[in-house]
């Protein structure tokens, strides 16, 4: 490698050329750097995930509907219920019989998740051991 250390002259030249040097110094220090921080990015938790599955429900005449509308409304089969009070009223009597009937769930597609979530609360306070949603199952084209 040369190097210019000035002229006899006294007078400096103008050196035209780009010096890539430190250029590459720095390119290959961020490829380093992106070497050794992509697989730490990349790796995540390591889980089991659910698996989707389409359990045919069985019916049972024992069994608790509640539905939960896209506004908020809660319905005991077809009767409306006031509010999380009255449903947990509701369940309070059911949550004491041997052996205890499931609940199932049917939410509207378009109800807000806190909604539903109030429903599954109110069962958990209650005491009841098992709660089903009710789905259909995807469209076959």
């Amino acid at each position: 490698m040369a190097m210019n250390v000035g002229s006899s002259s006294g007078e400096d030249e103008v050196v035209s050329a780009i010096n890539t040097t430190p250029l590459v110094d720095v390119m290959l220090v961020l490829l380093i750097i992106f070497l050794i921080t992509v697989p730490v990015v990349t790796q995540s938790v390591n889980l089991n995930l659910p698996k989707e599955t389409n359990i045919v429900r069985v019916t049972k005449p024992e069994n608790i509907e509640i539905a939960v509308t896209k506004d908020g409304d809660m319905y005991w089969y077809t009767k409306q219920l006031a509010d999380t009070d009255d449903l947990f009223d509701h369940l309070k009597k059911i949550a004491v019989l041997n052996p205890q009937p499931e609940v199932h769930i049917r939410g509207d597609d378009k109800a807000r998740y806190e909604s539903v979530g109030k429903v599954v609360y109110t069962c958990q306070r209650a005491g009841i051991m098992k709660i089903s949603f009710v789905t259909e199952p995807p469209a076959r084209n």
